[in-house]
């Protein structure tokens, strides 16, 4: 979206100006107007064509984290909570956050309320930090008039989202880090180690032994086509990527598969059913409509198959059914969950139920997470010691044959 620099009066006289986002500058012109504003100049504010190339850089993006938003709702229901007009909260939280990027959509935001938007509507502009599972809650909180409520189950629900991936990330880093320290250590000694080491061999005269040529001859096709591989990799990650965003039936297929991966699988399909049941009783305690809820919780999901499951449950609940038995249908979903969540609905207590679903699979993804760190860690380990092992002693076996010859 563009956007614009505008002059104006208040209306006790006093000259600002700003940079905010709009359509056009006839809509800052009427949200102006909406703040009994004096408009004296709208212009679009220009950006070189540099800063705008590093702007859809997506790792260069400044982004809002996760911690902030949390932050920003917690602070915002206890301020609304406690009688602060909802303007105001949001002028006191603009002038708290560090975060640039957070501010100016925070000021945005306020000037959309001010001009007589809702607050689900303006935060809906800004989809990379407001999600659709946010902004639906937020709305269901604005028409039951329990905005306050709502706002603290959201930083409720990103705390336990945030903690989940803190555990997984925990887990996994000493993992990959071996795995890279070991990738790194293969590469130095097949490109620079090696060809040193060959060099010297090929001066002495000596013969090669077999396991010693062929890791030269790796060396040397490796520092001649490593460019390539490096192409290619690219290349393949970005038309795998496209096409799995832009090609339903290839996405489908490939959550299937991963869903069905050993150990591996078990692990995403623990954590699709924790953020799910967690995502649907969250909304269903702010008071989504069932439909409505199911409709955001599928596209919350992280996984077309499950996707697909929910959205199917949702037309059968449409037809008169309960949730349970289209999630039964399915086989996605384990027993347990199919059980609680019947239980669930008999008692009228299913967003209860759903949250200790959540909570329950936040631990074994958890546990599981920690159990196949703690299985991989050995491995990277050994083939450590056998790649870079083998490769120590693959150079070092021509030296027994010089050394055969000098002693001759």
């Amino acid at each position: 979206m563009p956007k614009y620099i505008f002059r104006a009066k208040t209306p006790a006289g006093k000259e600002v100006s700003d940079v905010v986002e709009a359509a056009s500058p006839t809509e800052v012109i009427e949200k102006l107007r909406g703040l009994k504003y004096f408009v004296i100049e709208v212009k679009e504010q220009k950006e070189s064509f540099l800063k705008n190339i590093i702007a859809n850089i997506p790792f260069l993006k400044r982004k809002v984290k996760s911690s902030e938003l949390t932050i920003f709702s917690r602070q915002l229901a206890t301020l609304v909570s406690s009688g602060v007009q909802l303007v105001q909260g949001l002028s006191i939280l603009e002038e708290q956050f560090e975060s640039p990027t957070f501010r100016k959509i925070i000021h945005a935001v306020r000037l959309d309320i001010e001009a007589g938007v809702s607050i689900s509507e303006a935060i809906s502009k800004y989809p990379d930090v407001f999600s659709e599972l946010y902004v639906g809650m937020v709305h269901a909180g604005e028409v039951g008039g329990i905005l306050d409520q709502v706002l603290d189950r959201l930083a409720t629900y990103l705390e336990s989202s945030e903690a989940l991936k803190s555990k997984i990330k925990s887990a996994m880093m000493y993992p990959i880090i071996v795995t890279i320290v070991a990738i790194g250590a293969a590469i130095i000694m097949l490109t620079v180690v090696v060809p040193r080491f060959a060099a010297l061999f090929a001066e002495m005269g000596a013969k090669l032994p077999a396991p010693t040529q062929m890791l030269v001859d790796i060396s040397n096709f490796l520092k001649k086509w490593i460019w390539l591989f490096i192409l290619i990799g690219t290349i393949v990650v970005i038309v795998f990527r496209r096409v799995y965003k832009t090609n339903y039936k290839f996405a489908l297929k490939v959550d299937t598969m991963l869903l069905n991966l050993p150990i591996f699988g078990d692990v995403i399909r623990k954590t699709a059913i924790a953020r799910v049941t967690r995502t649907l009783g969250t909304l269903m305690h702010a008071g989504v409509p069932i439909l409505h809820a199911m409709e955001t919780v599928a596209k919350t999901a992280g996984n077309k198959l499950i996707e697909k499951t929910i959205l199917e449950a949702r037309e059968a609940i449409r037809e008169g059914e309960r949730i349970a038995e289209p999630l039964k249908k399915s086989g996605v979903f384990p027993p347990m969950v199919i059980q609680m969540i019947a239980v669930g609905e008999e008692t009228g207590s299913l967003d209860a139920m759903l949250a200790k679903i959540a909570d329950f699979y936040d631990r074994e993804v958890s546990d599981a997470v920690e159990g196949l760190a703690g299985m991989i860690e050995p491995l990277i380990i050994v083939f450590l010691a056998v790649v870079v092992g083998g490769m120590v002693v693959a150079m070092y076996l021509p030296m027994f044959e010089i050394t055969s010859k000098i002693s001759g």
